[in-house]
């Protein structure tokens, strides 16, 4: 049975939390002298309100026990609720921003996504900016957490994996989740400082520095300059920004073990060394491809190479040149790199490299059993027996993924976006990447001009691939609200 009481006063305590991050944008409009910290004054009255109002009227309900059905409907609601709350800046702003484009952008921030609506930022106020990149400094810390404690007790896609500690399914979710956010927020804020102190080392003004790195350590992507870090036009910023994007798309429990000396799993651990052989890989052959053809030099084929195909594999989303010009094969490959994401327990997006790893050892275990019928083989990942729930896990993701895709894909259709448009939104809204390919929302353009059906599809779209789809799905089953 569902304890709403308990799920209403902790949406209680997380709306004031928001409200009270509002004063964090609101002082620096305050510092640069825009008018626009009255926004962020009202946004955090609003946030704050609400949340004290449903924290008092739920007293009590924290006494009750987190079960299953509570953490599929938390997880799924905090995401719409934080985005809905963190739209009101945008609304409120003097941007002119509709309720739709308000809450895309802060969805987009949320989500790590990366998208925006925004056609100029530099019109924007440094509040503004500064929020964008709090909600997806947010949006990383809070996927990280649930990537570790709550979605791999909900069995969800493969996620059984990857749990951190034994725990009773159904019970002490809440403490398993407070000790890892601990662990998550000081290891997040050692590599966001990190990544802000080389930016403005390397020629980033204090202001900028402190923005990217948050979007950067987020592998979120949104940036204070319309045309990304390429606004800059150098290259220890952009190999800076490329080395973070890879550090963050580690799993986090690497670092835990890093802190713990445990030097030798970490360099035994199968899922980061795929991750590094697909970066490292996919670059050389880019790199080669843009030299070999003339497009660019040698020089610039490896930075330009390395940081953009680096952005859409990781999900991050900056850009530093447009790739649409560099021919087929560089479009291709980044096309297929935006389903692929970092590794589990990151704040990275898309399918995850361990997920590609099962169903590979699911398949070269079936071959087996073809050439052997009556030999024993065991498929293993991370040198550990794979569990039937785990390649049922997995392999029922990806036909959910696909499925998925293919029907944002015909719904953007739908809207009068031509094929291209519609694939690439499809693909980089779902696996939360943020540019799309071709001239309407490519690497130089945003998602304005879409129509607000469109936008709301991706809306969606962002949520789903965010939430590993299950997450959300189960939400419509009738048994799931039966008691």
């Amino acid at each position: 049975m569902l304890h709403f009481k308990l799920i209403l006063n902790l949406f209680g305590m997380l709306l004031i939390a928001i409200g009270v991050l509002m004063i964090v944008p609101l002082l620096f409009d305050l510092v640069y002298q825009n008018s626009s910290w009255l926004t962020f004054l009202i946004s955090s009255m609003i946030s704050v309100s609400f949340g004290i109002a449903l924290f008092l009227s739920t007293r009590g309900g924290n006494k009750q026990r987190l079960i299953m059905q509570d953490a599929f409907l938390l997880t799924s609601s905090s995401w719409i609720l934080i985005a809905l709350f963190g739209s009101i800046p945008f609304f409120l702003s003097d941007s002119n921003m509709n309720f739709t484009d308000s809450f895309f952008e802060s969805m987009s921030g949320v989500t790590t996504t990366g998208s925006s609506v925004i056609q100029n930022i530099s019109d924007m106020s440094e509040g503004i900016l500064i929020w964008r990149a709090l909600l997806q400094w947010l949006g990383g810390v809070g996927i990280i957490v649930m990537a570790l404690s709550i979605l791999p007790v909900l069995q969800v896609g493969g996620m059984q994996v990857f749990r951190a500690e034994s725990s009773d399914t159904t019970e002490k979710i809440l403490p398993r989740t407070a000790q890892i956010s601990a662990a998550v927020i000081i290891i997040y804020l050692i590599l966001t400082f990190s990544c802000f102190a080389l930016y403005w080392i390397f020629g980033m003004n204090a202001f900028d520095s402190f923005a990217h790195s948050m979007t950067t350590i987020a592998t979120g992507g949104f940036s204070t300059k319309n045309t990304s870090i390429a606004f800059f036009d150098n290259a220890y910023i952009e190999y800076t920004s490329a080395i973070f994007m890879i550090l963050s798309s580690l799993p986090i429990l690497i670092y835990l073990k890093f802190s713990k000396q445990q030097f030798k799993s970490v360099l035994q651990d199968t899922q980061v060394r795929m991750f590094l052989i697909i970066i490292l890989t996919s670059v050389l052959f880019v790199v080669i491809y843009l030299w070999l053809n003339d497009i660019k030099n040698l020089n610039d084929s490896i930075r330009y190479g390395f940081v953009n195909v680096t952005s859409i594999i990781t999900g991050t989303g900056y850009t530093t040149d447009n790739y649409n010009l560099w021919g087929p094969f560089p479009i291709y490959l980044l096309f297929f790199g935006m389903f692929i994401g970092g590794c589990a327990g990151s704040t990275t997006c898309g399918i995850k490299v361990f997920r590609f790893q099962i169903l590979f050892e699911t398949f070269k275990n079936q071959i087996q059993k073809l050439l052997h019928p009556h030999g024993v083989f065991v498929p293993h990942y991370n040198h550990k027996k794979l569990e039937n729930d785990v390649t049922t896990s997995v392999m029922s993701f990806f036909f959910v993924f696909i499925l998925v895709f293919v029907a944002i894909t015909l719904l953007l259709s739908m809207t009068n976006l031509d094929f291209v448009t519609s694939l690439s939104a499809a693909a980089t809204s779902l696996a939360n990447v943020g540019p799309g390919l071709g001239s309407t929302i490519g690497p130089e353009n945003t998602f304005y001009s879409l129509s607000i059906p469109a936008k709301w599809i991706l809306i969606v779209s962002m949520l789903l691939g965010r939430l590993e789809l299950f997450t959300i799905l189960v939400l419509f089953l009738p048994a799931f609200w039966k008691k």
